[in-house]
C-alpha cells in the first residue's frame, strides 16, 4: 500500500475550512481550528469574521496564530475588545459558529476537556474549560474538531465541560440554554459526522475520509452511530489547499 500524500490533520484541517460559511461570524478555538480558519479566509470565505476568546474580531489570519490571546489574533481587525465582551456578544445572538475540541465526546454531542475519571480523582487532570462552555451553551452552533478512537467517543463522558444536546431532544431548552443551538457536525480523524437535529439529537455519520470504510468508523466509535443507507466519501485535500497549509500557514510544522 502506498502512502499517503498528506495526513490524517492535514485532512482534519482541509475538512473544517470547508464547513466554514462566508459572511459568518466563528469562535476559532487554539490549534486545528487557527489553520483551518487561516486556510478558509484564503480560498473559501474571504468575509469570515473571526472571533477569539482573548478579544480579537475579524483578524486576517495571514501569519499564523499561536495562542487565542496573542498579537496576531487582533490582526488588521474589526476591534479588540475583552474576554467578557467576547462572551456577551455570543450571548447575545452574534456568534454563529464555534470550532471546539474535546478529549472525549459522546452521542449527543457533550464534550470533556476537564478530567478521565471521576472529577474530585481523576486519572487525568485536563487543561479544562477555558471558553469551552460559553461556546458551546451561547453559540448558534458547534463544531468539534478531535481524534476518532474508541476511548474518545463514548457512550457517556466523564464530565461535561461543553453541553452539546445534553440527554437528548428538549434537554438543552430544559436547562435554559438557548433553542436552535447545539453541536452540527463532528470532524473527525476517520470521517465527518453530523447529528440528527430536531430527531433523537444522536451523532450520524455523513461522510468518511478517502480510504477509510464505514466499518472502521464504527469499530472507532464505542456507542451506536446513525448510519444512512450510502455514505459518500469525502474528497482528498486538493494541491492548494495542502501548498498552502505547507508553505504559507504552518511552514515550521507547529501543528501539522
Amino acid at each position: 500500500m502506498s502512502e499517503s500524500p498528506y495526513s490524517a490533520t492535514e485532512m482534519m484541517i482541509c475538512q473544517a475550512a470547508r464547513l466554514m460559511k462566508d459572511g459568518s461570524t466563528a469562535f476559532i478555538g487554539t490549534g486545528i481550528p487557527m489553520l483551518a480558519a487561516a486556510l478558509a479566509q484564503r480560498l473559501y470565505t474571504p468575509n469570515l469574521i473571526t472571533v477569539f476568546e482573548f478579544g480579537g474580531v475579524g483578524a486576517q489570519l495571514d501569519e499564523l496564530t499561536v495562542a487565542v490571546g496573542e498579537s496576531r489574533t487582533y490582526h488588521r481587525g474589526i476591534g479588540a475588545f475583552g474576554i467578557g465582551e467576547m462572551m456577551e456578544t455570543a450571548q447575545r445572538g452574534f456568534v454563529d459558529y464555534g470550532f471546539i475540541g474535546g478529549a472525549q465526546i459522546d452521542p449527543y454531542g457533550n464534550l470533556n476537556s476537564t478530567a478521565i475519571g471521576d472529577y474530585y480523582h481523576p486519572k487525568v487532570r485536563l487543561p479544562g474549560s477555558g471558553g469551552g462552555n460559553d461556546v458551546g451553551s451561547l453559540c448558534w452552533t458547534t463544531i468539534a474538531i478531535m481524534r476518532h478512537d474508541r476511548r474518545r467517543f463514548l457512550p457517556k463522558c466523564d464530565f461535561i465541560t461543553t453541553p452539546g444536546y445534553l440527554t437528548g431532544p428538549g434537554a438543552r431548552e430544559a436547562a435554559g440554554l438557548p433553542r436552535g443551538t447545539g453541536p452540527s457536525n463532528v470532524v473527525s480523524t476517520l470521517a465527518r459526522l453530523g447529528f440528527d437535529r430536531g430527531n433523537t439529537c444522536r451523532m450520524t455519520l455523513e461522510a468518511v475520509y478517502p480510504g477509510v470504510t464505514v466499518q472502521q468508523v464504527i469499530e472507532a466509535t464505542s456507542f451506536e452511530l446513525l448510519i444512512p443507507a450510502e455514505v459518500p466519501e469525502e474528497p482528498p485535500p486538493t494541491p492548494d489547499e495542502l501548498r498552502l497549509l505547507r508553505q504559507e500557514i504552518d511552514p515550521d510544522k507547529l501543528y501539522i
